[in-house]
C-alpha cells in the first residue's frame, strides 16, 4: 500500500493542505489541498424577499470561490430582489445531487456534468459566459516550466493531477485524449491524484508535486493574468479543441416568471456600469444564451468513454 505523507504550503488566497492516500485495493490516489467543509454564506440584498439558494461548483478552492462570485451573486440578489444563500460543497457531484432534492435554485457548475447529466439532475442551462469573444473554452494539458515533458506521450508513467471525477476539462478531456493513444488513464499514469479545483492543480504543478495536470483554460488564463505567480511556473504543452463554457443553470422546478427574470438580469449585466465592472473582475465578457451545439462535442466524449472503460472514481484516504 503507497506510503501516505502530509504536506503543508502557501496557496494563492491561503493556506491549502495536501494529502496524499489510498484505499488498499484502489489503483488512484487523492489529493486534497484544501480539506474543504461545507460552506454556506448569506449575501445581504435590498430587499428581504425570498431566498434564493445558489452554488459554485468547486472549479477553486473554496476561498477563491467567494472571492470572485460573491459580487455577481450580491448583483444578481440585488436586481431580483431576493436574498441569496452561497452553497458550497468539495465536488461537483455534492452541488449536483442537491437539484433533484430540491435544495438548490440556481449554480455555476462544470460542463461536463451538464452536458452529460442534466436530465438526470433536474437543471436547465440559463446563461453562458462569452470569454474572449467565444461561448467557448479549452483544457490545457500543465507541466512545470523546468521539467522535459513536451507532449502527451511523454508524460506515460508519470504521475497526473486530475480536478474532480466529473470535471470536463479536468479529467473527462484527458481521458480521452489517452483513449485515443488506445489506452487508460490508470494504465497511462503511474499514479492518478485528485485536486478537487483548478486552482489546485495549478499549484501542484508549479511546486513539483505532479507531473502534469489538465486544466481549465480559462482559470489558467485568469491567474496567469491576475497572479502568475503560480502559472508562471508552468507551461501548456496540449489543449483541447473549443467546448461550450461551464453554464448558470436553474433547478427545472423553479418558477418560470423568476426563471425568467434571473437569466434577463444576468444576460444584460454587460449593458450596466456595476455589472461591466463586475464582469471584467471575473475577466468575462457577458453572458448569453446557451446553445445545446456548443455542449454536443462533452456529450460525445462522454458515450465514448463509457462504452469502453469505468469512469473515473475518487477514493478517499
Amino acid at each position: 500500500m503507497p506510503k501516505k505523507i502530509f504536506f503543508s504550503l502557501p496557496a494563492m488566497a491561503g493556506i491549502l493542505f495536501l494529502f496524499f492516500g489510498c484505499d488498499r485495493d484502489a489503483a488512484y490516489q487523492r489529493v486534497d489541498f484544501s480539506k474543504t467543509l461545507a460552506v454556506e454564506k448569506k449575501f445581504a440584498s435590498r430587499s428581504g424577499g425570498m431566498e434564493l439558494r445558489v452554488a459554485v461548483a468547486a472549479m477553486i478552492s473554496p476561498k477563491e470561490t467567494f472571492i470572485y462570485y460573491k459580487q455577481l451573486i450580491d448583483y444578481i440578489a440585488d436586481r431580483s430582489g431576493h436574498r441569496v444563500r452561497l452553497i458550497q460543497r468539495k465536488t461537483y457531484e455534492e452541488v449536483n445531487a442537491l437539484f433533484p432534492k430540491r435544495q438548490l435554485d440556481l449554480a455555476f457548475i462544470c460542463t461536463g456534468p451538464y452536458a452529460a447529466a442534466k436530465d438526470k439532475y433536474g437543471f436547465e442551462a440559463i446563461a453562458t459566459p462569452i470569454i474572449r469573444g467565444a461561448p467557448y473554452y479549452q483544457s490545457y494539458l500543465i507541466v512545470n516550466k523546468n521539467s522535459p515533458y513536451q507532449a502527451l506521450e511523454d508524460l506515460r508513467g508519470r504521475v497526473f493531477a486530475f480536478t474532480d471525477p466529473d470535471s470536463n476539462t479536468g479529467a473527462l478531456v484527458p481521458r480521452f485524449w489517452i483513449h485515443e493513444t488506445g489506452d487508460t488513464a490508470d494504465r497511462f499514469f503511474s499514479e492518478i491524484n485528485y485536486t478537487f479545483s483548478h486552482d489546485n492543480s495549478i499549484l501542484a504543478v508549479a511546486k513539483g508535486l505532479v507531473d502534469a495536470a489538465a486544466v481549465d483554460g480559462h482559470k489558467w488564463e485568469f491567474y496567469n493574468l491576475r497572479n502568475p505567480e503560480f502559472t508562471s511556473r508552468t507551461r501548456v504543452i496540449k489543449k483541447s479543441k473549443p467546448l461550450g463554457s461551464p453554464p448558470l443553470v436553474a433547478s427545472i422546478h423553479m418558477a418560470e416568471d423568476l426563471k425568467d427574470r434571473i437569466q434577463k438580469i444576468v444576460r444584460a449585466m454587460h449593458e450596466t456600469p456595476d455589472g461591466q465592472r463586475i464582469l471584467n473582475e471575473l475577466m468575462i465578457d457577458r453572458f448569453t444564451a446557451p446553445q445545446e451545439a456548443w455542449y454536443r462535442p462533452v456529450r460525445e466524449m462522454v458515450e465514448v468513454l463509457n462504452a469502453h472503460e469505468p469512469p473515473l472514481v475518487s477514493h478517499e484516504s
